[in-house]
Protein backbone atom coordinates (compact mmCIF):
# COMPACT_ATOMS: atom_id res chain seq x y z
CA UNK A 1 0.00 0.00 0.00
CA UNK A 2 1.12 3.47 -0.86
CA UNK A 3 -0.30 6.96 -0.38
CA UNK A 4 0.67 9.68 -2.87
CA UNK A 5 -0.37 13.36 -2.34
CA UNK A 6 -0.47 16.02 -4.44
CA UNK A 7 0.41 18.89 -1.71
CA UNK A 8 -1.79 21.94 -1.66
CA UNK A 9 -2.15 23.54 -4.71
CA UNK A 10 -3.56 27.17 -4.69
CA UNK A 11 -6.24 28.60 -7.54
CA UNK A 12 -6.43 32.23 -6.07
CA UNK A 13 -8.35 34.43 -9.15
CA UNK A 14 -6.23 35.70 -12.00
CA UNK A 15 -7.53 37.92 -14.44
CA UNK A 16 -11.42 37.48 -13.49
CA UNK A 17 -11.20 34.05 -12.94
CA UNK A 18 -9.14 30.48 -11.81
CA UNK A 19 -6.70 29.22 -14.10
CA UNK A 20 -7.97 25.96 -13.21
CA UNK A 21 -11.04 24.77 -12.82
CA UNK A 22 -11.15 21.18 -13.62
CA UNK A 23 -8.80 18.54 -12.39
CA UNK A 24 -8.60 15.22 -14.39
CA UNK A 25 -7.09 12.59 -12.80
CA UNK A 26 -5.68 9.61 -15.23
CA UNK A 27 -4.26 6.43 -13.24
CA UNK A 28 -2.43 3.38 -15.14
CA UNK A 29 -2.09 -0.04 -14.36
CA UNK A 30 0.45 -1.43 -16.36
CA UNK A 31 1.16 -4.67 -14.38
CA UNK A 32 0.43 -7.56 -16.85
CA UNK A 33 -1.71 -9.83 -14.66
CA UNK A 34 -2.43 -8.05 -11.35
CA UNK A 35 -5.25 -5.80 -10.16
CA UNK A 36 -4.97 -2.52 -8.11
CA UNK A 37 -7.16 -0.61 -6.14
CA UNK A 38 -6.83 3.55 -5.78
CA UNK A 39 -8.88 5.77 -3.25
CA UNK A 40 -9.03 9.03 -4.29
CA UNK A 41 -9.52 11.79 -1.66
CA UNK A 42 -9.85 15.68 -2.97
CA UNK A 43 -10.19 18.28 -0.44
CA UNK A 44 -10.94 22.04 -0.82
CA UNK A 45 -9.11 24.46 0.94
CA UNK A 46 -10.14 27.16 1.78
CA UNK A 47 -9.24 28.21 5.13
CA UNK A 48 -10.20 24.66 6.31
CA UNK A 49 -9.63 21.02 4.30
CA UNK A 50 -12.54 19.90 3.17
CA UNK A 51 -13.10 16.28 1.64
CA UNK A 52 -15.12 16.75 -1.67
CA UNK A 53 -14.10 13.87 -3.47
CA UNK A 54 -14.24 10.07 -2.23
CA UNK A 55 -14.11 7.03 -4.85
CA UNK A 56 -12.67 3.78 -5.03
CA UNK A 57 -11.44 2.34 -8.67
CA UNK A 58 -10.19 -0.83 -9.69
CA UNK A 59 -7.47 -0.63 -11.94
CA UNK A 60 -7.69 -4.43 -13.88
CA UNK A 61 -4.00 -5.57 -15.11
CA UNK A 62 -3.20 -2.87 -18.34
CA UNK A 63 -6.44 -0.93 -17.43
CA UNK A 64 -6.36 3.32 -18.18
CA UNK A 65 -8.71 4.72 -15.84
CA UNK A 66 -9.52 8.83 -16.75
CA UNK A 67 -12.01 10.93 -14.42
CA UNK A 68 -12.23 14.73 -14.36
CA UNK A 69 -13.64 17.09 -11.03
CA UNK A 70 -14.34 20.42 -10.18
CA UNK A 71 -11.68 22.65 -9.10
CA UNK A 72 -13.29 26.21 -9.49
CA UNK A 73 -11.75 26.03 -5.89
CA UNK A 74 -9.55 28.99 -4.03
CA UNK A 75 -7.02 25.52 -3.57
CA UNK A 76 -7.31 21.74 -3.57
CA UNK A 77 -5.41 18.66 -2.98
CA UNK A 78 -5.64 14.70 -4.01
CA UNK A 79 -4.74 12.24 -1.60
CA UNK A 80 -4.71 8.69 -3.54
CA UNK A 81 -3.84 5.67 -1.62
CA UNK A 82 -3.05 2.25 -3.32
CA UNK A 83 -3.33 -1.29 -2.57
CA UNK A 84 -3.80 -4.74 -4.04
CA UNK A 85 -0.59 -6.73 -5.95
CA UNK A 86 -0.39 -4.18 -8.62
CA UNK A 87 -0.33 -0.97 -6.12
CA UNK A 88 3.40 -0.84 -7.29
CA UNK A 89 2.82 -0.64 -10.74
CA UNK A 90 0.00 1.61 -10.56
CA UNK A 91 0.35 5.27 -12.06
CA UNK A 92 -1.41 8.33 -11.71
CA UNK A 93 -1.13 11.71 -13.21
CA UNK A 94 -3.15 14.83 -12.22
CA UNK A 95 -4.07 17.97 -14.51
CA UNK A 96 -5.47 20.90 -14.32
CA UNK A 97 -7.69 22.67 -17.05
CA UNK A 98 -9.21 25.76 -17.87
CA UNK A 99 -12.95 26.67 -18.22
CA UNK A 100 -12.11 25.73 -22.30
CA UNK A 101 -10.17 22.82 -21.45
CA UNK A 102 -6.85 23.87 -21.90
CA UNK A 103 -4.03 22.26 -19.35
CA UNK A 104 -2.73 24.87 -16.81
CA UNK A 105 1.32 23.54 -16.91
CA UNK A 106 1.45 25.19 -13.42
CA UNK A 107 -1.08 22.64 -12.13
CA UNK A 108 0.48 19.36 -13.84
CA UNK A 109 1.32 16.86 -11.32
CA UNK A 110 2.70 13.84 -12.74
CA UNK A 111 4.10 10.28 -10.40
CA UNK A 112 7.21 11.57 -9.57
CA UNK A 113 6.40 14.87 -8.39
CA UNK A 114 4.05 13.08 -6.09
CA UNK A 115 5.06 12.88 -2.42
CA UNK A 116 4.59 9.82 -0.54
CA UNK A 117 3.13 10.42 2.89
CA UNK A 118 -0.30 12.39 3.55
CA UNK A 119 -1.04 15.03 5.45
CA UNK A 120 -3.13 14.03 8.99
Amino acid sequence: MATLVTGPIENNISGGSRPTQQVSITMVNSDPTNTSTVLIQGYALNGTRTLYVLQSVNLNAGQVFSQTYFANLNGYEFVFTTSGAAAASTEISVWGKSSTGQLVTAHRIVLHELTGTAPL
